[in-house]
């Protein structure tokens, strides 16, 4: 018989880091808007930094989250379409995954290396790595950017597979099931 469904561990990572990652991209579009003057005059310093610290905490997790689930792909591969996918439905839904999982990768690499090179400290909740010293702002200032710009990618890709997500619970034609938690 078929594997039609993701195992557990699968399902639970995918919903888990799909929340985290709801929260991270939160997070860092009010970083991007407000600024960290503009953060820090609504919460004051010590608020303020628990945020920054906060996002690269979460965004350290979750990039080893999706690690930890390509990982899992070698030991329990991804379930087969029931019913199966067009031709196009196939490419779209591949190359919106392979995307995904880029950017999920990416991201905070680009994250941490922006940090880092701004002489910014790179923190995972209690553990914390010191920033370059000479800082390079300049160059900081430029992957900060891109990393925002990866998050408006991810989102846009996010925003693509949800609305997939959504037209086939809508259709009842049991893909959903596939990534489903009941």
């Amino acid at each position: 018989m078929k594997k039609t469904r993701y195992s557990l561990v699968q399902r639970l990572l995918h919903w888990l880091i799909a929340l985290l990652v709801f929260g991270l991209l939160a997070m860092g579009f009010t970083f991007w808007w407000l600024g960290y003057e503009g953060i820090n005059g609504l919460f004051g310093d010590e608020l303020t930094n628990s945020f920054y610290m906060m996002h690269k905490s979460v965004g350290i997790l979750v990039f080893f989250l999706v690690v930890v689930r390509l990982l899992l792909f070698r030991f329990s591969p991804v379930p087969e379409y029931q019913p199966p996918l067009s031709g196009v439905e196939r490419v779209i839904s591949t190359t919106t995954h392979v995307l995904m999982y880029l950017l999920l990768i990416g991201i905070p690499i680009g994250g941490w290396l922006a940090t880092s090179i701004s002489g910014f400290p790179v923190q995972f909740f209690g553990w914390s790595q010191p920033g370059l010293d000479p800082a390079n702002k300049e160059l900081g200032n430029q992957l900060f950017l891109m990393h925002g710009i990866g998050g408006l990618v991810l989102l846009a890709v996010l925003l693509l597979h949800i609305g997939a997500g959504l037209k086939h619970w809508k259709m009842k034609d049991g893909i959903m099931k596939r990534i489903s938690l009941p």
